[in-house]
């Protein structure tokens, strides 16, 4: 029942609100101590007055059974009046109020009530006082139970003002009057409180309430904001946050951890041949591949793109130690949970992982040293060991000092003066004609000396200033040209950067115009991997050097990712077979069948097949065999610089005139 039967609903005990009865339980257990402290003071002291006038069974016998229940409640209420109770615990505890207040109220009243006929004026006076003050007091000590004060308030009230009036006296009717004004007033004002009290409680619920569901959108924002919706991994902004907070607890605690870059092999391609839906899949089984990795010491996250990076602490198992081994094993494992087949739909993809890794403190104390050592070990990886995992070492430190001599010599090189390209011979492997050049470049820097193209190109490229290189090239390459036999073709390379430039694609094609060489005479060369990295850009800028009259030639083919279904797409005239199909063509029969394969495309497709790497005359003559006619490599000759051609083709004009 929330409320006695027949008391209007004001004076109901709480059942709606559990909230609000906790908060009511903790005020009214703080104050009620203090109500049964003056019921037990006011009773003795009224007995003390009244015990020589009154008799002693009536002086002693109530204060007797009452006082002791009021001193126990009121221990119990002070032992109790710090604990946290439950909204339940506090409504039922409250609901218990009622009939607490009904027999004290009663009981003390009457008690107070009986003793008025005994004694002397002034203890008449007491018995008023005490009724008057300890009903007042009591009901101030309920102010936060409103039910439990209106009860005490009507018990109280309706019988003293109705005894003192009924006395005849019109002192006592006056005082009764009085009373009953000052207890209607109290009431008002405990009502208004207690208005204001539950105001207060649920403001401040409604507050907290508001509070929980603004960190709950707080939180459900910063999960998306540092979530990659596709994979649901933890997003590099995230990743970056992990990071600073594992470097604070490392430098704290004295302890190794790792970072490792991720990137998948072979990913653009299967968003140009399957499209970008199937990349999308791809890229949530990995996701999914490497949080079966993950752990309590394993940080995952996805970068961006095919990028992924982790984070390995060390475990409590080891002690706070994290071993090289451990390191390597963890990064090989990387590897060979993201290596294919991925199915994709109905088709499957082979796509593979390298992975670059560097260890703190050894590979640098900042976040983002770490970060930029453990990108120079995934790019070596995907330069030199795709689909493995290369951890950054001091000799990896060696070539980052040097790439930076080499980038702070190219930005301050005069490459007019300094750069200079040289030329391979493309022969016919039959008759060993000459059939043109393909133009290599090459850098002496006054700082530096002579540094091989494999060293400084990347670093061009990793440096942004390849345009730089390639306009030099195409220039130098292109005036040399400009003096040979008519007959002689020139072949020039393009990088990923230079077809992706449109800057760089309109300075070509100005060098070209100016040149004075007849346009089909060159032969502009780019890679299956700068193909690759922008499928649409490089058809663009492969088509408007096409219009030109320009010859293309697809470069290191067979090296990248599904090669054959780009083939038909380009505007292509020539196919380059890559020099590692060569070198163990004679003890490797694979790689006689696939120089063969290519060899036929080439026919069938109508495209000049142009082989490099031929160094012995086995490679030579077993290529004849398989129908290769043009080749390129060392057999023939080495680069040779511009001052050199004109002595060349003269030594090779009697030889062809014997043969």
């Amino acid at each position: 029942m929330s409320r006695l039967p027949g008391l209007p609903s004001w004076m109901a005990a709480p059942a709606a609100n559990g909230e609000l009865a906790r908060y009511q339980f903790q005020a009214f257990s703080k104050q009620l101590p203090v109500a049964y402290a003056i019921l037990v003071v006011n009773a003795v002291a009224l007995a003390a007055t009244h015990y020589r006038s009154a008799p002693w069974l009536l002086v002693l016998g109530p204060p007797c059974v009452l006082c002791p229940i009021c001193l126990v409640r009121l221990v119990f209420w002070v032992k109790n009046a710090k604990i946290q109770v439950s909204a339940e615990h506090a409504v039922r505890r409250l609901r218990m109020t009622a009939p607490f207040v009904c027999m004290f109220g009663a009981a003390f009243t009457a008690w107070g009530l009986s003793l008025y006929a005994y004694g002397d004026d002034y203890a008449r006076d007491h018995v008023t006082y005490y009724i008057s003050n300890t009903s007042l007091s009591c009901i101030f000590c309920l102010m936060h139970v409103r039910q439990a004060a209106m009860l005490l308030t009507f018990i109280v009230v309706t019988p003293v003002t109705l005894f003192f009036c009924l006395t005849g006296q019109p002192v006592l009717i006056v005082v009764a009057v009085n009373f009953l004004l000052v207890a209607c007033a109290m009431a008002f004002i405990l009502q208004r409180n207690y208005r204001d009290f539950t105001t207060m409680v649920l403001s401040q619920q409604e507050l907290l309430v508001r509070q929980a569901d603004m960190l709950r959108l707080n939180d459900e924002n910063f999960r998306l904001a540092t979530m990659d919706s596709l994979t649901g991994l933890p997003n590099r902004r995230r990743f970056l946050s992990q990071l600073d907070h594992v470097l604070s607890q490392s430098r704290a605690h004295g302890q190794r951890f790792a970072v490792a870059l991720i990137d998948l092999d072979g990913f653009k391609g299967v968003n140009d041949v399957y499209g970008h839906a199937a990349g999308d899949r791809l890229l949530v089984e990995v996701g999914q591949r490497l949080t079966s990795l993950a752990g309590p010491d394993v940080f995952f996250s996805r970068l961006g793109g095919d990028e992924f990076g982790a984070i390995l602490q060390a475990s409590v198992d080891t002690g706070g130690k994290l071993p090289d081994e451990q390191i390597k094993a963890f990064g090989n494992r990387l590897c060979t949970t993201l290596q294919g087949p991925y199915l994709i739909g109905d088709a499957v993809a082979d796509v593979s992982g390298s992975a670059g890794l560097v260890a703190y403190p050894e590979g640098g104390d900042s976040a983002q040293v770490l970060f930029e050592r453990a990108d120079y070990a995934l790019y070596h990886a995907k330069q030199h060991k795709v689909g493995e995992a290369v951890m950054f070492s001091q000799a990896h430190e060696t070539m980052i000092r040097d790439s930076g001599r080499i980038e702070q010599a190219l930005r301050r090189a005069d490459l007019g003066a300094e750069l200079w390209p040289a030329f391979q011979p493309i022969v016919d492997g039959q008759t060993g004609r000459t059939l043109g050049f393909e133009a290599l470049a090459r850098w002496t820097s006054p700082e530096l000396g002579r540094i091989a193209p494999d060293v400084f190109i990347p670093v061009a490229e990793r440096a942004h200033l390849v345009s730089r290189v390639t306009e030099t090239v195409f220039a130098k390459a292109l005036a040399a040209a400009a003096t040979w036999p008519g007959d002689l073709r020139v072949s020039l390379n393009l990088s990923a950067q230079d077809i992706s430039s449109p800057a760089t694609m309109a300075a070509v094609r100005e060098i070209v115009g100016r040149s004075g060489v007849a346009s089909a005479r060159i032969d502009i060369e780019v890679t299956e991997t700068a193909v690759m990295r922008d499928f649409d850009q490089a058809a663009d800028a492969i088509g408007g050097l096409r219009k030109l009259g320009l010859h293309i030639s697809l470069d290191d083919f067979g090296t990248g990712f599904s090669s054959l279904s780009h083939v038909h797409r380009l505007p292509l005239d020539k196919i380059k077979i890559d020099r590692s199909f060569v070198a163990d063509i004679n003890a490797n029969q694979k790689s006689a069948d696939i120089v063969k394969t290519i060899v036929d495309l080439c026919r069938n497709l109508n495209l000049v097949c142009i082989v490099e790497g031929v160094e012995t005359e086995a490679q030579r003559w077993q290529l004849m065999a398989l129908g290769c006619r043009i080749m390129q490599g060392y057999l023939f000759a080495k680069p040779i610089p511009q001052a050199g051609i004109a002595k060349y083709i003269a030594c090779e004009a009697p030889l062809l005139a014997m043969a």
